[in-house]
């Protein structure tokens, strides 16, 4: 057994919340270790679908390899019953031109196999690697730090390892070890007669062009989904229904020989990738964590793939607490901080499960002739409404609580709508005044910064705000002056750190902000934490989330 290494933060599994985790601690200066007991990475498209929240989290992240690869949705096709001859070809999600405040605002495809080796090569440019074939088998949790006991195999042979971590997060998928030992409930149900056949394949007969459904869910149905990614003849598919021998996974020969039996026309098999049984399992945690000790995404809830919406909240579970860590771990927040990540996302995850159950049981139904009402997917499941108005350290003077209407936890996706707890929007169109040059607000959002939008053409004031914000640690904030349009540029204002012209108008309208100051603090995760009036509020939301001043 070797000593006890130390780390910060230590992160069990190595999927897509893993890996969005360690990415947003690295970018934060916080040194990780990320752990997978698998020797080999997993194969697989498996939840490919990208909703436009997590498309500008990966942005806020600096990763554009995502939105360069993934891939718009396939119109989908129905055939008529026992034929090759189209039925009806329609959108899942049909396309919508993305706006100055919704910069992406079209759901797409990238497979979770492509999506993970992205993730990981930016981890690699800042010299952190997956450790595959190394187990977390138990850990012990103590006031100020975590004792993770973990296995290596190494050459057939295992290899025990402590590890010593300030914090502990478990992204170690539904059968989580972090979870079970970390005692958290996972409460709901397991639907034995709602299973399903998905897996990745390569054929030849039927077009790459469109997104193929043939007979019907409740008896036999078969979705073949192109993706270039797999082959120039790829397809992710799925099987459901009662008709379906939940055996022929264990043999290419019989997956080939079921889907022949429903595509009445000739193909050519050359190659099945992957291939699994899914279980519809519906759980979630009572809480996102305890102590030190953390879960996130399938580690703290399951649920129908219906909607797509697994991944996506997955990674946003991993955003909301590693900034938060990160501040904790820098000694410039309480542990306390680290309680809104539950309070957070507990009502985000219970609604999804909510929407993922409804749309699978729509799904159910699905056949030929209604496949359109069955598979059609609406702007909520885009993730753009979703927000924290609730929060405990979100603060609104602007519409103060007793004011606020009551949304849910998925809220609506409206122009004119903006509270404390809101996704902050985008705003193009902005001249760096310093600079010279034209810049968008989501180009400013990054994971280790709060940004303090100061909306004013008064020096004065902009002069008193960005002097409180000398009171806390300067290189977590960053201060950002928005002049509206036409306004004279000799606003004395070198202290902020970048003063914007709002040329078109953009931020102000999006901002909800006339004539008067304003300020808006956006928090790491692009959310406005805080919309007051001016300094006094803007530290009101600060004291909030860091430790008290000396």
């Amino acid at each position: 057994m070797t000593a006890a290494d130390s780390v910060p933060v230590l992160i069990a599994g190595a999927g897509p919340s893993a890996l969005v985790a360690a990415l947003t601690l690295l970018q934060n200066g916080i040194s990780i270790r990320i752990i997978e007991k698998e020797d080999k990475y997993r194969l697989g498209q498996r939840g490919a679908g990208l909703f436009p929240r997590s498309l500008e989290l990966f942005h806020f992240l600096d990763v554009p390899e995502v939105d360069q690869r993934a891939k718009p949705l396939p119109s989908m096709r129905t055939y008529k019953p026992g034929t090759v001859e189209p039925l009806k070809t329609f959108s899942m999600t049909p396309y919508q031109d993305p706006t100055p405040a919704f910069p992406y605002f079209n759901p797409c495809m990238l497979g979770q196999q492509t999506l993970e080796g992205i993730l990981r090569a930016h981890l690699e440019k800042l010299s952190c690697f997956v450790e595959t074939g190394t187990e977390l088998r138990s850990f012990e949790q103590f006031p100020d730090h975590v004792v993770a006991h973990v296995v290596k195999k190494r050459d057939g042979e295992e290899i025990q390892e402590t590890i010593k971590a300030t914090w502990l997060i478990g992204a170690d998928g539904a059968k989580s070890v972090v979870r079970k030992q970390l005692g958290l409930t996972f409460l709901g149900e397991t639907k034995d007669d709602l299973r399903l056949i998905t897996g990745d394949i390569r054929l030849k007969g039927l077009d790459h062009e469109h997104w193929h459904l043939f007979g019907e869910m409740k008896t036999n149905l078969l979705v073949l989904r192109p993706t270039e990614e797999v082959g120039l003849d790829g397809y992710q598919f799925s099987m459901f229904g009662s008709a379906v021998n939940f055996s022929i996974v264990k043999s290419s020969a019989d997956v080939y020989k079921h889907i022949a039996s429903i595509v009445p026309t000739n193909l050519t098999f050359e190659e099945l990738i992957w291939v699994s049984e899914f279980r519809a399992n519906t759980r979630m945690v009572n809480k996102f964590g305890e102590g030190r000790v953390f879960v996130s995404g399938d580690a703290a809830h399951v649920h129908s793939p219906a909607g797509g919406q697994g991944l996506n909240s997955s990674v946003q579970d991993a955003f909301n607490l590693a900034w938060k860590i990160s501040l904790v771990q820098k000694g410039l927040s309480p542990d306390s901080l680290l309680d809104s990540y539950t309070g957070e996302r507990l009502p985000v995850i219970a609604e999804m499960i909510n929407i993922a159950t409804a749309l699978f049981n729509k799904s159910t139904t699905a056949n030929s002739s209604n496949a359109e009402e069955a598979f059609e997917r609406n702007e909520r499941l885009y993730m753009l409404g979703v927000n924290y108005r609730s929060s405990p350290i979100v603060l609104d003077e602007v519409v103060p609580p007793s004011d606020a209407r009551p949304v849910d936890a998925y809220g609506l996706i409206r122009d004119g709508s903006l509270q404390a707890g809101d996704r902050a929007p985008d705003a193009p169109g902005l001249l760096d005044v310093k600079g010279a040059g034209n810049v968008r607000l989501f180009d400013i959002f990054r994971p280790h910064l709060h940004t303090v939008l100061v909306f004013t053409s008064d020096a004065s004031k902009a002069a008193r705000i960005i002097s409180e914000l000398r009171r806390y640690e300067q290189s977590v904030l960053r201060s950002v002056i928005v002049l509206p349009a036409g306004s004279s540029t000799q606003t004395d204002s070198a202290a902020a750190d970048i003063v914007l012209e709002d040329k078109e108008g953009y931020a102000y309208k999006h901002y909800l902000v006339g004539d008067e100051t304003r300020v808006v603090v956006v928090r790491p995760d692009g959310v406005a934490g805080a919309i007051v009036h001016g300094a006094e509020g803007m530290v009101r939301y600060f004291d909030k989330v860091f430790v008290s001043r000396s």
